[in-house]
Order: C-alpha cells, then structure tokens, then sequence
C-alpha cells in the first residue's frame, strides 16, 4: 500500500496540567511561563522532543512560541530559547499515578509551582511538582501496534479488539480517546470501552482508564494495576500483559484517521472497484469495495478517492476513471463541488465525472445534471468529536446550548440520510437550530444538516437555514455564518 501521506503517525502534541487544575502556558511577552490558564489552547501546547545528544534526557518546546523550556542553575524557567541548550535538558519521571515530574538534568532540580510561580529549584518532589499529560491532538485515530506492524480494530464476532490489521480499512479501525479523571479510556466505534482483561464494556470503569507514557514517540497505556495494554496471542487481542515496563510489544503508534466515505450515483447503486479496475456505480451492498479513503489536498483543496484495491482513482484515455493509480498526480485530484446534499465531481481535465448508461464513471460532462451528481457518505465517524479555531465543542453546563472553546470533548452519535447528518447528544437529544441562529442539543426530533469536506481534516457544517456552524467571541455555537471559512471549520 503506497503511503503518499496515507499512514501519518501524529505529532504528539500535548498540555501539562499541575496539581492546581492549571495548564503549562508560555507567553509571548518576555517568554515567561506560568501555570494560571484553567483550559488547553495554543499557549498551552507543547511537544516533546528527544535530546539530540542521543541520552535519555528530552526537550520540551512550545508548539506555540516554537521555543524550548529551561531552567538555569538558579531555578529560574523560561522559555525563550530559540535553539535548545544545556539547562533546556529535562528528564521525564514517571510518577505511579501516571503523572509526571520533570527534573533540570544538568541541575539535578525539580520544576513546579502555581499560577506564576513557577520555578525548577525544588530538591523534593511534591504535589506541587506533579503534572498531568493531556493530549492536545484530535482523539479520533487509528492505533499502530508498533511490534506487529498492525492496526487495532473492532471484532465484534469475537467482541474484542485486535491488532491483526494491515491497513485501518473500515469504520472497526476508529478509536477514541476520551480523557477523564486525569486518564485516558479507548472507545470503540460502537461506544464501547476497553478494559485492560480485553473485555469491551459500556461504563468506563477503573478498569478501562489508562495513564498515558511517552517512550521514543510512541504511546503505552498503562492499567491501573501498572501493566501495560499489547496484542496478545496469535490473534492480536489487546489486553493488559504481564511486563511491568514498556517494551516495543507495549508501544503504539498513533496515525491520523482520514475520511473513508462511499458514494451514490443517480441510478441509487454504490460507487464500486469489484467488478475490476473500472469505478462503476453498480452495487447494491456498501462493503470494502465500496469504501473509499478521501485525502484532501491542503493547497489546492482537490481530493484523491483511494480504493481497498490499492490504487487511486485517475483519469484515463477518453474521460475514464479507473482505480490504478499508485501515486498521486493531477489526474488523480477531483474538485468537488457542493450542491446541497450532493456533490459533483471536477477531474483535471476540466469536465465532471458522470455516470454513463452501463454504470461507468467518465469525466466527460460539461454540465451538472442528475447524473453528474453523487450522494457522497461519511462511514468512518459513528461517533463525532469536532474542535474548531477555539477548542473542543461541549455542552454547556446546565444549558442546552454547546461551548465551541474548551479542553474537554463531549463524542457526539451521527446518522445518515439522504445526504444529510443528524446529530445526537447527551441524553439523547438532537441538535437543532434554535431563534437567531442558536444550536441547541435537546432536540426530539432531528434536524438535518450537511457535511461540506471542505479541507484536509476540517469540515463544514450547513444547517436548514443555508447558514454555516461556527464558534463565536460567546464561545456559543452558532448557525449563522455565511462562508465555510475560519470559525466554520471544524476538525473532526
């Protein structure tokens, strides 16, 4: 399977939250840091980076500032370095609660404290230099069994999960990371919860949190009884094993989960590679020959259509569109065009895709018509966790409304029809637009709203009223934009 950017280990981005509730921050103004910020945003982001000098201290830089943390001899911290030197060596030391202390490696310290009082000069560790990892990433993503060189997915005959994967094909492939209670739990995509034993379970008991650990880049989870999760047996289960530190059988990596979409054609039959090399609309059932990843460019906003075959869509002699591609080229970018709860197809040589008489797909038309319109389906999110400009969307505490601006997520269900997603909450309640463009989430009954893929990894949102969902300075979401744009956009 080629990769062209298919396979994309994430960045580990992430906040550190001390004993006070209160995030690591580095400021513009004199690089100072401070732990005063009650929620995670862009100042509050960092990245952990290995010592280039190959030992087992790291780096820690503002994703921010892009400036590394140091601490000098003296105990004062900052973080102004533009390139890291001596003091910006920590050690990372693990704590059995999962929390974390940071200790200057050249000095020996430890670095804490509240709000701006901050300093690596402690000779003791106290609650004071404790601190929590929060991951700053969208949690939905595919896992890698670094070892096995396999993706964890849902097995629902076996009702477990397995690393038995060789590539993330499906909606089984979706994991969710759902922080709570300063630890992490894995959701599958039918809403259920890992627990270290390999069970799935629908509460997320003590048994099925986890405290995240950072070896090399890679991810381990460890249960509360200090195991760490791996693929087990021939199969692959996950489940905690017996060793009581991470060895590369315990460490995952995590890659970002693009869309895997299917499409309708006007003659109501699913786009399809089973019939050979040829996209035809010409089946009934929406299996893996019907499913498709979708990458949008970054730049020029086209997409590519990858099939389970292994090839990309492209345009061939006289307009056709066959599954044969290995690498990405202009012949195999499509402009989409959105037309309310259909999308049209654009291929590079300037016409749209249209389905022939025999089911064929061409790129032949120079018009939009019935059969140049297609009913393109999001299958890979069951469950939806959406983050805009300003954080995570949740709902707002003894409301009906929705925050667009905090560190924590709330997982959203999502249902199709005709073109259209519903949106189900908290509860049970379906979002709906309210009087002046309010979204509210205690709906009996469901509002229809259109998923517009407008960039790489950021969608928008159209509600009934033709108006888009965005965040705005109320931190309120909001259907009332005009453009699928800035505050518009969301990660999903």
């Amino acid at each position: 399977m080629p990769t062209n950017g298919l396979h994309q280990v994430l960045k580990i981005q992430f906040g550190l939250v001390n004993d006070t509730d209160r995030y690591l921050t580095a400021e513009s103004f004199g690089f100072k840091v401070n732990a005063s910020a009650p929620s995670l945003k862009r100042k509050q982001t960092w990245v952990l980076e290995p010592d280039p000098g190959q030992g087992s201290a790291v780096l820690l830089r503002s994703s921010h500032l892009g400036r590394y943390l140091s601490a000098e001899e003296d105990g004062r911290v900052a973080c102004e370095a533009e390139q890291p030197g001596r003091d910006c060596r920590f050690l990372v030391l693990p704590q059995p609660d999962g929390r974390w202390v940071l200790q200057s490696e050249p000095h020996g310290r430890f670095f804490g404290g509240t709000e701006d009082q901050l300093s690596c000069f402690a000779t003791a560790i106290s609650p004071a230099e404790l601190w929590t990892v929060h991951l700053a990433i969208h949690p939905q993503a595919h896992l890698l069994s670094v070892s096995r060189r396999r993706y964890v997915h849902l097995c629902p005959q076996e009702d477990e999960m397995a690393a038995d994967g060789d590539k993330p094909w499906g909606v089984d492939a979706l994991l969710t990371l759902i922080f709570r209670s300063r630890q992490y739990c894995l959701k599958s995509c039918d809403s259920r919860y890992l627990r270290s034993d390999g069970r799935l379970v629908w509460e997320p008991e003590p048994r099925a949190c986890y405290t995240l650990e950072f070896k090399a880049g890679k991810l381990a989870f460890k249960d509360c009884d200090g195991r760490y999760l791996a693929p087990v047996g021939p199969a692959g289960t996950l489940k905690a094993g017996r060793n009581t530190r991470p060895s590369k059988d315990e460490l995952f990596d995590l890659e970002e989960s693009h869309p895997q979409v299917v499409l309708v054609a006007a003659n109501h039959r699913y786009v399809s590679v089973r019939q050979g090399v040829n996209v035809s609309a010409n089946q009934d059932d929406e299996l893996d020959h019907e499913t498709f990843l979708m990458q949008i460019d970054q730049e020029t906003k086209k997409c590519t259509f990858y099939s389970s075959t292994g090839g990309y869509w492209t345009l061939v002699t006289h307009g056709g569109i066959q599954a044969t591609a290995t690498q990405v080229s202009a012949n195999t970018m499509f402009e989409m065009e959105w037309r309310g709860r259909r999308v049209a197809l654009k291929a590079s040589n300037g016409r749209y895709v249209c389905m022939k008489k025999n089911g064929q797909l061409a790129a032949i038309s120079d018009f939009v018509g019935k059969d140049e319109e297609f009913t393109l389906k999001l299958i890979n999110r069951p469950i939806l966790v959406l983050r805009g400009l300003d954080g995570f969307v949740c709902h707002r505490r003894g409301s009906n409304q929705l925050d667009t601006n905090r560190s924590v997520y709330d997982v959203f269900h999502l249902s199709f029809s005709d073109g259209a997603y519903q949106i189900r909450g908290r509860g049970g309640g379906f979002w709906y637009t309210g009087s002046h463009g309010s979204v509210c989430s205690d709906g009996e009954r469901a509002e229809d709203f259109v998923f517009e893929f407008r960039e790489r990894g950021r969608l928008a949102i159209r509600a009934r009223s033709g108006k888009y969902l965005r965040g705005g300075a109320s931190g309120l979401l909001r259907a009332d934009a005009d453009a699928p744009a800035g505050t518009a956009l969301w990660e999903y």
